[in-house]
């Protein structure tokens, strides 16, 4: 059977990133997310609850976060969970869940702050900022199937 590990989240920086170097001169940095969920109990009451969830960013990409968001900004990131596991001072295992991101994208500002010039988005491994060389889309451009379109054509 095939695995799959894929995490898509959107929520709530929970605390300012945090920027280490490797000795290899790689960044690394460690911040977490809060995502809410809102529901309403079989007695009719509202509620919501939030988790809490532990975000690893390395390379450019950890760069970039450091550089641009703080506490409190909303941020959609895509990655994979990895176990971590390790003995504590007094001889006991612990573990724990952390998202791997692989790519990320900001949401704009929390409260409505403006913001300046921000990158979108940074796949992993994509230089940035990341080159747009490409003219802009035009909706009514000819893309070489003469302009012809019937409705037989649509596939659903």
């Amino acid at each position: 059977m095939a695995n799959f590990n894929k995490v898509l989240l959107i929520g709530n920086l929970t605390r300012d990133p945090e920027l280490r170097k490797l000795p290899s001169g790689s960044s690394v940095c460690d911040t977490a997310i809060a995502t809410n969920r809102k529901y309403r109990t079989a007695d009719g009451q509202d509620r919501e609850e939030t988790c809490f969830i532990d975000l690893v960013l390395y390379g450019r990409q950890a760069d970039v976060l450091h550089q641009w968001k703080k506490k409190g900004d909303p941020l959609f990131v895509e990655g994979r969970l990895k176990l971590d596991t390790w003995k504590g001072k007094d001889g006991s295992n612990h573990s724990k869940h952390r998202v791997i991101v692989e790519n990320f994208q900001f949401l704009g500002q929390r409260g409505g702050r403006g913001g300046g010039m921000e990158p979108e988005a940074v796949p992993a491994g994509a230089p940035f900022p990341a080159s747009r060389d490409e003219p802009p889309f035009d909706p009514g451009a000819d893309f070489g199937n003469g302009g012809s379109f019937r409705e037989d054509d649509v596939p659903f």
